[in-house]
């Protein structure tokens, strides 16, 4: 069973920075891609970056030239550098792996991680 541990949400000002990591208990080739999600207030999870195995990265339009996604999909690890946060930003946050063995595509997720934006 792969696990994914979070770390880094919590509680900032509008323009304030936050930053999560995930870390996976695998890192090996099965591995396609991994990234973030959030939940919305209309419980619609959205994706929010996603970064493959090959270093591409896709980002929410809401979220564009905010947020960084970085680390290394191969060795399991990846993070979210939240730079000018908005209140729309608020939201529980999940950390998503990807992998491919033969022919399925597997997901996994984390618990899920707070951000909440507020003044």
């Amino acid at each position: 069973q792969v696990q994914l541990v979070e770390s880094g949400g919590g509680s900032v000002q509008p323009g304030g920075s936050l930053r999560l990591s995930c870390t996976a208990s695998i890192s090996d080739s099965s591995i396609r891609s991994m990234g973030w999600y959030r939940r919305t207030p209309w419980n619609q999870r959205e994706l929010v970056a996603l970064l493959t195995i090959g270093g591409d990265t896709d980002y929410a339009e809401s979220v564009k030239d905010r947020f960084v996604i970085s680390g290394d999909s191969a060795k399991g690890t990846v993070h979210l550098q939240m730079d000018n946060l908005k209140p729309e930003d608020t939201a529980v946050y999940y950390c998503n792996l990807n992998r491919r063995i033969l022919t399925h595509n597997y997901d996994y997720w984390g618990q899920g991680t707070q951000v909440t934006v507020s003044s």
